[in-house]
């Protein structure tokens, strides 16, 4: 089996908008089954919505505005994706983090493109194999891994490309401590983090005042009445994210949505 490290860098914005972001630059590199670097894919995407690119993504990534201009669109580019990955009899992604993956996903769909070939995939979100292994609970940076496990980094940050081999540096390190039966395949989310979190202490909260963990009580007190909680996908989400850091916490929860 191939090991697949991507990286994807995205437009961005200085202010609220309903516009979606959208994937600008696909970097991965390919390592077979001995851990050896042998292929590897780039190209840029010119975006459909804020194709003339900011100030801050210039400077974050460096990618000239010409080249965004002369970019081939993102279903031509998936496309080339897709065909380069299926040179591996069989493979499994790897990211920092969840959200590389979540964007293809988001951009398949906003062009209306089959998505069943990316929820299939199995990935391994090496972010959250990186903090196992360390021990920590706080996200890190590729950079900031790549400095502790004292290897030189080479390349720029922030580019698809070159954080994709970076990546796979870390990943080869640290290959023998990871659990690959935590791989994964994406799953839709409908919460955010800022509500998990919202979730998490009012858990502590009601612990600290040795009031029993309720989800009823929880959802009146903070989500009745509120329109962003009116999608009941989210509030079943939300309410299993509750039940189970209740039971991580030690403390039986009372209650179930009726």
């Amino acid at each position: 089996m191939d090991y697949i490290v991507l990286d994807i860098e995205f437009n961005g914005r200085k202010f609220a908008s309903e516009l979606p972001m959208e994937v600008i630059e696909i970097g991965a590199v390919r390592l077979n089954g001995s851990l050896e670097h042998i292929d590897e894919f780039s190209a840029l995407v010119k975006p459909v919505y804020f194709s003339k690119l900011n100030s801050f993504i210039k400077k974050k990534t460096g990618i000239p505005q010409e080249d965004i201009d002369g970019a081939s669109r993102f279903p031509k580019v998936i496309a080339d994706f897709v065909a380069w990955l299926k040179q591996s009899e069989s493979f499994m992604l790897l990211t920092w983090g969840g959200e590389d993956l979540k964007r293809i996903v988001f951009d398949t769909r906003m062009h209306k493109l089959d998505d069943s070939f990316w929820m299939a995939a199995d990935y391994f979100d090496l972010l959250k194999g990186y903090i196992r292994y360390k021990n920590v609970t706080n996200d890190v940076s590729v950079e900031a891994a790549l400095l502790e496990l004292e290897i030189a980094a080479e390349g720029s940050a922030h580019r698809a490309l070159d954080d994709a081999r970076m990546t796979a540096e870390v990943f080869r390190k640290i290959f023998s401590e990871l659990d690959f039966e935590l791989k994964q395949q994406f799953k839709d989310t409908y919460t955010n983090a800022k509500e998990r979190r919202m979730v998490k202490n009012a858990i502590r909260s009601m612990n600290a005042q040795k009031i029993v963990p309720q989800w009823e009580v929880f959802a009146e007190k903070y989500l009745a009445g509120k329109a962003s909680f009116e999608d009941v996908r989210k509030v079943a989400e939300l309410q299993q994210y509750f039940e189970a850091e209740t039971a991580k916490a030690g403390k039986p929860s009372a209650g179930q949505a009726g």
